[in-house]
């Protein structure tokens, strides 16, 4: 009793702040943002894609982050400011052009940057390195499969969100969050360029 007590605390601790690194409830208007105009199915077959996405990404890192990073020579610190770069670029573009223009490169988004860096950032990126270091490779194995399950979930069914707020609120809500995405990447350009001033 008391050993799967612990391993149901130890899941806990290792499930938690892998979700407040992933963060899904605060991606999700960036998502609807993104899949702004496209039909359910779309939409659901990008959570899909999406998903999956961040899932191979997260396990590869899981097992081999630190090594394939050390090959590379690169850091986390390095990923923030490549991941701020392509959100920016991605927000400009959100907030310049039109919904058909952006429809049209729907098959693209669900990898990068959906995938990557929104769901597997580097907030998550560095929490899973630090729970296999802490609880082991199977408990952070779990821990994001459950996590990334609950994404699906949510993003699958973002439509209903969409529903509520009507076509016109829809879209302010896109051009709104898209400003917020902007936010983020500068903020992780920022973090990322005081990270490499103050190890310098």
């Amino acid at each position: 009793m008391f050993a799967v007590t612990s391993l149901w605390t130890k899941f806990l601790l290792s499930f938690v702040p892998l979700f407040v690194a992933i963060d899904v409830l605060g991606i999700l208007p960036i998502f609807i943002s993104l899949t702004e105009g496209m039909s359910d199915k779309q939409r659901k077959k990008l959570a899909v894609e999406s998903t999956l996405t961040a899932l191979v990404v997260a396990v590869i890192f899981a097992l081999a982050g630190r090594p394939i990073f050390t090959f590379l020579g690169i850091t986390i610190t390095d990923f923030r400011i490549g991941g701020g770069v392509i959100l920016l670029v991605l927000a400009v573009t959100d907030l310049l052009f039109s919904t058909e223009e952006r429809k049209r490169k729907e098959t693209s988004i669900g990898v990068v940057p959906i995938g990557i860096p929104l769901i597997i950032g580097p907030a998550a990126l560095t929490t899973i390195l630090l729970l296999v270091d802490t609880y082991g490779i199977f408990l952070t194995m779990f821990s994001i499969f459950i996590n990334l399950i609950l994404v699906l979930i949510v993003f699958a069914n973002s439509g209903y969100v969409i529903k509520i707020l009507g076509n016109s609120g829809s879209r302010a809500f896109a051009k709104v969050a898209s400003l917020f995405l902007a936010a983020i990447a500068v903020m992780m350009i920022r973090v990322g360029l005081v990270e490499i001033l103050s190890n310098n």
